[in-house]
């Protein structure tokens, strides 16, 4: 069974206290992670109705490809997280104020059969509209990449968004990924039609020389 390390100090019920033992891994968990004052950790059942009032929030859903989610599925998907062995995804807390959610998953690289399973990874990420624009989303996009290279051991991540959705654009960029991919009309939106596509990517080499140049 994959473990799963309380921040000190917490006392939270989790999530998976409502699911059944499932699959194990012998990958460690990344979280709990600090970033300055942000908390990155597990989800608990304590978050379900924070997380979906902004989860469902219209400015939000802008750019989301699955507009709304109910608290049944949430709690359902939340359920499965800690016996998951390709989901790692997290909340984000400030002053035990939860501001955003990261998502972190363990992927198959494309190929020719016989390639290399569980070697990618694929991170996105939702910040509370009340919170954007304070650094939550870079931080978060960082540490996500963090847990992909240095903890999970991925090979490569990728990110993908709305083309004009620029203010995750930009979070991408900061962290240092790289645009790899501009698909014209990829996305349909119920509002506005098809929409164009970026896709950005970082592997692990880039990440450990981009991490060597910060810490000089």
């Amino acid at each position: 069974m994959r473990s799963r390390p309380a921040a000190s100090g917490d006392n939270l019920t989790p999530v998976n206290a409502f699911a059944s033992t499932g699959a194990a891994t012998d990958r460690p968990a990344p979280w709990p992670e600090y970033v300055g004052d942000l908390l990155l950790r597990e989800p608990t059942a304590t978050d379900l109705e924070p997380v979906l009032a902004f989860r469902n929030d219209p400015a939000v859903n802008r750019f989301m490809v699955r507009t709304h989610v109910t608290a049944d599925e949430l709690r359902r998907e939340w359920a499965a997280i800690p016996h998951s062995d390709t989901d790692w995804s997290c909340v984000v807390e400030r002053e035990g104020d939860v501001v955003a959610m990261g998502f972190l998953d363990v992927v198959d690289g494309a190929g020719q059969p016989g390639h290399p399973a569980g070697t990618d990874g694929a991170i996105g990420y939702v910040v509370r509209p009340d919170a954007a624009g304070q650094g939550i989303g870079s931080a978060t996009a960082s540490a996500l990449l963090r847990a992909a290279f240095e903890v999970l051991g991925l090979r490569r991540v990728t990110a993908r968004a709305d083309a004009d959705n620029l203010g995750s654009v930009r979070v991408l960029e900061k962290a240092g990924m790289r645009r790899e991919r501009y698909a014209v009309q990829a996305l349909w939106h119920h509002q506005l039609g098809w929409l164009d596509e970026v896709e950005y990517a970082l592997l692990a080499h880039e990440w450990r020389q981009a991490s060597g140049a910060r810490s000089l």
